[in-house]
């Protein structure tokens, strides 16, 4: 199977100004996912789709295939995915057919190839059309977590149909990360999101899983990182 890995990273991040090639712990953040993709044994290509030139330029010079996002494919409001779906035909234009689709966000730099493996093969050992990647969740909506009515009072969330009267009597719940997601071309271009057909997942440790969307969370990852020296 050809398997290509693409990173979509574009250049108008409000939340962390410049954060796809603000230097974490001496590397641009965006070198992180092209070179865990560069690593996988099932990649054959490594794609960056970006509007940005500075982000560019860092893409090419880490040996990148650039895509070039249009404008509109990267505004605050762009789903994603119309973006997953220029890219899948843009490859096929100009690299042919591929049987797989590995999206590798640059905002999850703490991804091992491991991970991008593990979702790889769980997506094609389950014939699933997608495997997305989860982390177990720090709460849960079955306990302690509430919602306040029209009256002003308040209620649990998800009420089952037992008491939970302890945490580790709640159903195992997980958060979704940005840590890998593994599909088709085919998937992509078919359907309207991640939820629309077959989905799996593998479980990534919080070390692995934090998504960098401010500056807590870059913080956070130049921790661990020098931690891990």
């Amino acid at each position: 199977m050809k398997n290509f890995a693409f990173i979509f990273a574009r250049g108008g991040s409000k939340g962390l100004p410049g954060k796809n090639i603000k230097h974490l712990a001496g590397k641009p953040l965006l070198q992180y996912s092209i070179e865990t993709a560069q690593n996988s044994p099932s990649i054959d290509n490594v794609f960056v789709s970006t509007d940005d030139d500075d982000i560019a330029s860092v893409a090419v010079e880490l040996g990148a295939i650039l895509i070039k996002r249009p404008t509109e494919l990267a505004t605050d409001t762009s789903p994603e995915w119309l973006s997953w779906r220029h890219a899948v035909t843009w490859a096929e234009d100009n690299y042919g057919k591929f049987d797989g689709f590995v999206s590798l966000p640059a905002t999850s730099p703490l991804r091992s190839v491991e991970d991008v493996e593990a979702a790889i093969e769980k997506r094609n050992n389950i014939a699933a059309d997608i495997c997305i990647s989860v982390t177990p969740a720090s709460r849960s909506p079955y306990f302690n977590m509430v919602k306040e009515t029209e009256d002003g009072q308040v209620e649990l969330v998800n009420k089952l149909e037992f008491d939970v009267t302890r945490r580790q009597d709640a159903p195992e719940v997980f958060d979704i990360t940005t840590v890998v997601y593994a599909t088709t071309p085919n998937f992509v271009l078919n359907h309207n999101g991640l939820f629309a057909g077959k989905v799996t997942s593998i479980v990534v440790p919080k070390v692995r899983a934090v998504d960098i969307d401010d500056i807590y969370d870059f913080r956070m990852a130049e921790a661990i990182l020098k931690d891990l020296e």
